[in-house]
């Protein structure tokens, strides 16, 4: 089993406390974000979890974690996101010269091979132009290539219920010229500092430039950290043109604070703030406690290992 560490909230900057109490009692009660009478318990033991899979835009809180999850026997690695962008755009995130920082810190302490950076979403607008990606791109890999080997990048998605935040920032979504330049121009500048370089969710084909479609949650990835073979399958819960083996995220949606305007997974400010007052990192859920009355379901857990037997 692969565990996603979240694609709906920012469990090594917020939850990181709550996380290390889930590993240590060995489940978790994931909310189902559709409907919210029915809980699934997950079982978490060392045994069954092949992988974690952390997403983060800080991972400065989960630092000291990282020596315990080790010595409980968890593999892991991070998709740790930093963009060129101020607090217009990404309010309550640190100044981006402490994240990278951060970054440098966790690559040194597990590797870089176990940290991939996202540069993602891309936004282009009269201030966020092609050259100005350029120009920040080139500068992030100055600081940041030492200690990853791959960089994953998308194009901003125009969700319905996002309208309203990106208002004044995101007009449209980028065309596909100016996808076509920012493929060519980062191409260059990650060949020059010996990044691979791929896209997340994108159909558009870019091999052309040498970039190939990326596995965010990646079976030869996870295979390389655990040093051991998987059986995989897509994730048929996610976007068609994502291409991400299948995992169980143990997170929950409008409880994340960077208060980034592109968010898919947050719906409100004053939602975000009502769910984190409900946090308490004792509780088996992320984002309160059970009442009484839901709908209690266990999820099938087992390791996906491929165990090859001696002849000897």
């Amino acid at each position: 089993m692969i565990i996603s560490a979240s694609r709906r909230t920012d469990i090594p900057a917020f939850y990181s406390e709550w996380f290390i109490k889930r590993l240590r009692e060995g489940f978790a009660y994931i909310k189902n974000p559709r409907n919210s009478q029915r809980i699934a318990s997950v079982e978490l033991n060392a045994d069954v979890v092949d992988c974690i899979v952390f997403w983060t835009k800080n991972a400065q809180p989960m630092l000291s974690q990282l020596d315990t999850i080790d010595t409980m026997g968890y593999p892991y690695y991070f998709q740790f996101t930093i963009t060129p962008y101020d607090e217009q755009v990404e309010k309550g995130l640190p100044a981006k010269s402490e994240i990278m920082e951060t970054f440098k810190r966790l690559s040194d302490k597990i590797g870089r091979h176990r940290v991939v950076w996202r540069y993602d979403p891309i936004i282009v607008n009269e201030q966020l132009s092609v050259q100005y990606h350029f120009d920040m791109f080139g500068k992030m890999c100055d600081i940041l290539c030492g200690y990853t080997n791959k960089c994953t990048f998308s194009f901003i998605d125009l969700y319905a219920k996002m309208q309203k935040s990106v208002k004044g920032i995101v007009d449209s979504e980028v065309n596909t010229l100016n996808i076509n330049q920012i493929a060519q121009g980062f191409s260059a500048i990650a060949k020059g500092h010996s990044l691979e370089l791929a896209t997340c969710s994108e159909l558009i084909d870019l091999s052309s430039y040498g970039i190939a479609h990326a596995s965010c949650i990646d079976q030869a990835m996870i295979e390389d950290v655990i040093g051991c073979s998987i059986r995989a399958k897509k994730d048929t819960n996610q976007r068609l043109d994502c291409a991400c083996m299948d995992s169980i995220d143990i997170g929950a949606y409008d409880c994340c604070s960077h208060g980034c305007v592109y968010c898919y997974a947050t719906t409100s400010e004053n939602l975000v703030r009502k769910n984190r007052q409900l946090h308490e990192s004792d509780s088996p859920m992320l984002i309160g406690h059970p009442a009484g009355d839901e709908i209690m379901t266990t999820r099938e857990t087992k390791s996906l290992k491929i165990m090859q037997m001696s002849l000897l």
